[in-house]
């Protein structure tokens, strides 16, 4: 019985235009989610400038908490799921108002377990897009899966530790 591999995504540059279009852009490599619930309590008001591009379309990076238009399925370690469990739930702490660390912890494993099984049923490199509307009920986000074609992600992406 073969094991199921675990996917996250990561941040993928083909160009500089995110450091452009992002007032904080995300780091190439850095693992990514949709983020969308730092939108949560937005109005048109907030959609302005470079605030309104990382709304309409930018990941979210789990170590710059940057932004990101594109970002590309691959295998994730287990340990690398909990290490980032915790630093989106400090991120909670220090940028959200929540409680604690283990009060955030929950949501912040809810977060990075809706980007696995976004990612789940994609082979490696598959390329994703989110595109968010404010609509009366809150935010939408809708996700667009572009299958690699062929060049390969290492042409376009660095991946693990550049020491090694």
């Amino acid at each position: 019985m073969t094991q199921t591999q675990t996917k996250l995504a990561r941040a993928i540059h083909f160009d500089e235009s995110d450091q452009n279009v992002f007032a904080s852009p995300a780091r190439t490599g850095e693992w990514c989610i949709s983020g969308g619930f730092e939108f949560s309590d937005w109005t048109e008001a907030d959609l302005t400038g470079k605030a309104r591009q990382a709304f309409a379309n930018g990941w979210l990076g789990l170590e710059t908490f940057g932004r990101v238009t594109f970002v590309a399925v691959t295998q994730v370690e287990p340990s690398e799921i909990a290490a980032l469990t915790e630093m989106l739930a400090q991120h909670f702490v220090t940028y959200y108002g929540a409680p604690s660390v283990d009060a955030a912890r929950p949501v912040a494993a809810e977060e990075l377990a809706q980007m696995v099984d976004l990612c789940a049923d994609h082979e490696p490199n598959f390329l994703l897009t989110v595109a968010r509307d404010l609509t009366e009920s809150g935010v939408r986000e809708s996700f667009r899966m572009i299958q690699p074609q062929d060049a390969g992600l290492d042409q376009f992406a660095i991946h693990g530790d550049i020491e090694t």
